[in-house]
């Protein structure tokens, strides 16, 4: 209690003393024309600590405003190619206008160094944003998450995603180069603050885009990280050891050594408890992947994973001409999965129940190794070769138990299932660009190589017993085979694109695609001898099938990639071609479809970081080998598939539209997304279902008809004062599918919405307290055509609480409460819990060690319980789940920077991993 009475001490104090500002006015050129996105801000005359800032609209006009303790503060402006602005201004309640600031042209750039004497904390450029790291105070020994957090427009959720003014960051580069492989939380979780100088958000880019100056994909972004150059030289490491009851323990290190172009990365790990071993987290630390928000929040099937990794990254640079980067990895994972059901089946006559109970064991080993090697022969030609190679060898053991009873309850079937397998499988792919740019204003030709092979192979021991019961009768049925299943598949394609410019910003693109992909697949079955020898082949469940795919894409477009305006169209034909052989029965299909192929995109930046969007594209996929083969998969004794060789490739139109816009001045955005997609012959699976003992026989067919939609808003408001910052969040999504089925041969429609509105707070003063309240629900409706399929109508619940306290000095205690309520559920299951995680660390030996003791599932009550609705299904789903377990560790740190040590601290605060 005095203890928390302090916080709330400190929480008062914090607050106090400050007053309220605004100020206005117009930024100009020399001319007294008005600029646009100059970065406007304010510092503290004393230690130049940034007070707030803000960036000018179309008119100049900016509105600063903010709150601070000081009397006098540094008015600064900064905008490209001009002369820095400064003006000490007093600071008075209300609003102030502080004129008109009118800049210099910056003569020379010797006069620039020696008059910037802090960099802004913002600056746009055409198709960048960049931040001032220095500008965004965190606590010391920070790292990149925890700087993410305090820039404006981004967040980062509870699983390490980011996003930043609403779209996505799919890829984190370092001085412009991966940072180990394609896994941004590597970078964002170990990378410290006090190496980075800047970090620029821009569309992703492939690398050939990168080269070209193409305009890149606006609905992904890209971070790319500069480090300081005093500081681009030395090492980083990271390592973490705790062992904790029920005989959970982890096990990982991460280390990395740069020097200006050169950087080596080594990490490995070993644990039980479901993580990935490189989160170090300070708080929480790798409390696995079902911590509260994944467990609660969907995804994954559950299930514990014994997990040992281990992988190393090479990058380097020679003479600005040649590059290379190169990773391998290895992994085992052990995992252990078990699962309840409890369905009902809905025909369009009756309906029949099955309860069912699985498991599964599955040892993995895996090897990967990337490498990407570029040569730039000269300013305007490039070549890149980049090959990737990944090797699995498993071994499963897999059971069942199932029943099935009919609506009046009376039991019709029950059956058990045990298999053992061998898997191997290996791939081979290589990616081989060429590119040759024509001068500067964009013209150039692009030539491209895709190549990939992939094997697999199965060995599979299958064993199943099911007994039907009719008329007081048993009827039994025994499978014991050894099915021996080889697969082959093998893709290449080869693309060449060129630009030419017509005007400024005005191209025309010519491309022509090809691909091609072949599949094979040899399947047979051999039953048990009465010595128990698997000799005796079964020609009916066995298969030698191969199917071949072709695909022609000549295209042509006219792209404007103006500075207000792009548009960007493409259309051409899409031309596949479908070719299935049968070598056990001699049997082949050929044919050939013909389809509009069309990308078009129209975007509108009405002004910097407002903008609008609309899409629309085209596209053909081939049904997959599985749907294709027709050959009898009786694995599942009560629903035996077969494939149909006559399915058309699906063609689907889809539709995006977006909004953005962030408002600089007032730390607050609005995003929006609308997708929707209409989709010609696609393919469902066309099932029957015996009415005495429920077994189902399926098959596939083409339909039309199927549509999605989904919608969603977003808002969000960063307030910041001297210590204290205060955010939130409201988000709606909404999602519409209709799709078309089969129940038990007869067609029809389904129709389900979902509406997910949610809201998050975070306020939090520095080194003090972090509070991060939320709550929000899932709104489900289901209707079907048929009168049978009954309707459903349920929600779901979810709130949480995470409450993270810094002091005293090097004491981190934090806490993190989920409440889920699931609705609709099965009264045999649990739709109510609540999760509880939480963590005591202290940091000793100059910030360089943490020790901590974290409590997983502090009550006890973590459930994986879900209820699932499908075209003609309803079931409610319970997986075993990671439960309580205390964990107490110890990590060091180490890190060297231009020569000088420094201690270090783990990882960000807030939510578990």
């Amino acid at each position: 209690m005095k203890f928390y009475l302090v916080v709330a001490f400190l929480f008062i104090s914090a607050i106090s003393f400050s007053q309220e500002f605004e100020m206005t006015g117009k930024v100009l050129d020399p001319e007294g024309n008005p600029l646009q996105s100059a970065t406007v801000y304010v510092e503290k005359p004393s230690d130049s600590t940034l007070v707030t800032y803000t960036i000018s609209e179309a008119s100049g006009n900016f509105t600063l405003s903010g709150k601070s303790k000081e009397e006098r503060l540094n008015l600064l402006v900064s905008y490209a190619g001009f002369k820095p602005f400064r003006k000490v201004v007093e600071v008075k309640e209300g609003t102030q206008n502080v004129g008109e600031l009118k800049l210099e042209l910056q003569d020379n750039q010797l006069g620039e160094v020696t008059v910037v004497a802090s960099r802004p904390p913002l600056t746009l450029k055409k198709d960048t944003l960049e931040f001032n790291a220095d500008s965004f105070k965190t606590r010391q020994n920070a790292n990149l998450e925890e700087l993410l957090e305090k820039l404006p427009g981004v967040e980062v959720d509870s699983d390490g995603a980011i996003t930043i003014n609403g779209k996505p960051v799919s890829s984190i580069k370092v001085n412009g180069k991966e940072f180990f492989g394609d896994d941004p939380q590597i970078a964002t979780k170990n990378l410290p603050k006090e190496i980075i100088e800047k970090i620029q958000v821009s569309n992703q880019k492939t690398r050939s885009e990168e080269f070209t100056g193409k305009a890149g994909d606006p609905d992904n972004k890209t971070i790319n990280i500069t480090l300081k150059e005093d500081k681009n030289k030395g090492y980083f490491a990271r390592a973490t050891a705790g062992g904790g009851t029920n005989n959970r323990y982890e096990l990982s290190g991460i280390a990395n050594m740069y020097k200006d172009d050169m950087r080596l990365s080594i990490l490995a790990s070993s644990n039980n408890i479901n993580s990935n071993g490189f989160s170090f987290d300070e708080v929480y630390g790798m409390m696995g992947g079902s911590g509260a928000r994944s467990v609660f929040g969907g995804g994954g099937g559950g299930g514990i994973t014994k997990a040992e990794t281990a992988g190393a990254n090479y990058t380097n640079e020679w003479n600005d001409k040649y590059e290379l980067n190169g990773d391998y990895f290895f992994g085992r994972n052990d995992t252990r999965q078990e699962t309840s059901i409890q369905r009902q089946n809905i025909l369009p006559d009756q309906t029949f129940f099955v309860n069912s109970n699985s498991f599964s064991d599955l040892v993995n080993d895996s090897h990967r190794a990337n490498a990407r090697f570029e040569i730039e022969f000269d300013t305007l030609t490039q070549l890149s070769i980049s090959p990737r190679f990944t090797a699995n060898t498993g071994f499963s053991e897999r059971g069942s138990s199932s029943e099935r009873l009919n609506e009046d309850g009376d039991l019709v079937n029950n059956s058990l299932t045990s298999e053992s397998e061998d898997i191997f499988s290996n791939s081979f792919s290589n990616n081989i660009d060429f590119v040759k740019r024509f001068g500067s204003r964009g013209a150039y030709l692009q030539l491209e190589f895709r190549n990939s092979y992939d094997t697999q192979e199965n060995d599979n021991y299958f064993y199943s017993e099911s007994f039907d019961y009719r008329d007081g009768e048993e009827i039994a049925r025994i499978q014991d085979q050894f099915i021996d299943e080889d697969s082959n598949s093998e893709n290449y394609s080869f693309g060449v694109s060129q630009r030419s410019v017509l005007a400024d910003d005005l191209f025309l693109d010519l491309a022509y695609n090809f691909s091609s992909n072949n599949d094979e697949n040899d399947r047979f079955v051999y039953e048990a001898d009465a010595n128990g020898n698997y000799t005796v082949i079964n020609d009916t469940l066995s298969s030698d099938f191969e199917v071949k795919s072709r695909q022609h894409r000549p295209n042509a477009g006219i792209n404007y990639e103006g500075d207000v305006w792009r548009v960007d169209t493409n259309i051409g034909l899409l031309n596949t071609t479908l070719e299935n052989n049968n070598f056990l029965s001699e049997t082949s299909f050929s044919n050939s479809y013909n389809n509009l192929y069309v990308r078009a995109r129209v975007r509108y930046e009405v002004e910097r970081s407002k903008s609008l969007s609309l899409d629309y594209s085209t596209d053909a996929n081939v049904p997959s080998l599985r749907q294709l083969q027709p050959v009898v998969d009786r694995t599942n004794p009560n629903n035996i598939v077969t494939g149909n060789p006559n399915l058309r490739p699906s063609y689907s139109h889809n539709i995006r539209a977006g909004y953005r816009n962030f408002d600089f001045s007032k730390r607050s955005g609005i995003f929006s997304y609308f997708n929707m997609s209409f989709t010609e012959n696609s393919v469902v699976a066309r099932t029957i279902t015996d009415t005495t003992d429920f077994s189902r026989t399926t098959t596939y067919t083409n339909v039309d008809g199927a549509m999605s939609a989904n919608l969603g808003i977003f808002y969000n408001k960063q307030k910041k004062n001297d210590n204290s910052e205060f955010r939130y969040r409201l988000s709606l999504n909404g999602r519409y599918d209709k799709n078309v089925g089969f129940s038990n041969g007869v067609l029809y429609n389904s129709e389900n919405i979902v509406l997910s509105p949610s809201v998050r707070f975070t306020y939090a003063i520095d080194d003090i307290i972090e509070l991060n309240p939320n709550f929000g629900i899932d709104y489900n409706n289901s209707h079907y055509s048929i009168s049978n399929l009954n309707d459903q109508e349920f929600i779901n619940q979810r709130a949480g609480l995470e409450v993270t306290t810094y002091w005293p000095k090097n004491v981190v205690f934090g806490n993190d409460i989920s409440y889920n309520k699931f609705g609709n559920v099965s009264s045999e299951f649990d739709n109510t819990s609540i999760m509880w995680i939480t963590s005591l660390g202290y940091q000793f030996w100059n910030e360089k060690a943490n020790i901590k003791l974290k409590v997983y599932d502090v009550l006890d009550q973590v459930i994986n319980t879900r209820r699932q609705i499908g075209d003609d299904y309803i079931q409610d789903v319970d997986n075993l789940v990671l439960e309580q377990y205390a964990m107490l560790s110890f990590t060091y740190n180490l890190k060297n920077f231009g020569g000088q040590s420094f201690g270090g601290r783990g990882g960000r605060r807030g939510p578990p991993r």
